[in-house]
């Protein structure tokens, strides 16, 4: 059992007999009453994603999973294959289990499967990744009395916004975890 006070995303629990993932949590107090959690959550059964509230210090059923290091392998028609770093074990996930991701992942990519009774229910993304700027437009010179953004295509086709001194050709760093610009990587 855990306090609703310690629910992270990604933590899976077991709501009204179901196994659920948090997605995202947010702690609220209101001017009266006591505070709330809410939370989305996605069942892993039907594939539904809720949003539910609970007390805070309410007492939720947590479920023990285990976490593997695998690297992606290839697309196989709606499932991405993921190979197990220890047992060489391929393992299939659904593409839509990673859909915002998917034009941002390339082979050899390592990432954390997080599996309950053998079956994966997660699929954890690196912080980080470095891609090739393929297609930039030109800054405005003189553009940058303010932070300036533009958005530029990366390897894979995702696009992301970059400051405006970026090129096409250039490496960067991007937090996958909210899709963000970090730095220009130096080429070597």
């Amino acid at each position: 059992m855990i306090n609703s006070n310690h629910i992270k995303r990604g933590m899976a629990l077991k709501v009204d007999g179901d196994l659920v993932v948090i997605q995202s949590f947010e702690h609220h107090k209101p001017g009266k009453g006591a505070a709330i959690v809410r939370v989305r959550i996605k069942s892993l059964s039907k594939g539904t994603t809720v949003e539910r509230t609970w007390r805070s210090g309410e007492m939720l059923e947590d479920v023990e999973l285990e976490k593997r290091n695998v690297t992606f392998n290839f697309e196989d028609g709606d499932q991405l294959v993921f190979m197990d770093s220890e047992t060489y074990d391929q393992i299939h996930v659904d593409k839509s289990d990673l859909e915002d991701l998917l034009k941002f992942i390339s082979d050899g990519m390592e990432f954390q499967i997080l599996l309950y009774e053998g079956k994966p229910v997660s699929v954890i993304p690196p912080n980080f990744i470095v891609a090739k700027v393929e297609y930039a437009e030109e800054g405005l010179r003189g553009d940058t009395a303010t932070t300036a953004y533009k958005e530029v295509t990366v390897e894979g086709g995702g696009k992301i916004q970059t400051p405006l001194f970026v090129k096409t050709g250039d490496m960067i760093k991007i937090d996958l975890r909210d899709m963000t610009y970090v730095e220009r990587v130096n080429q070597k």
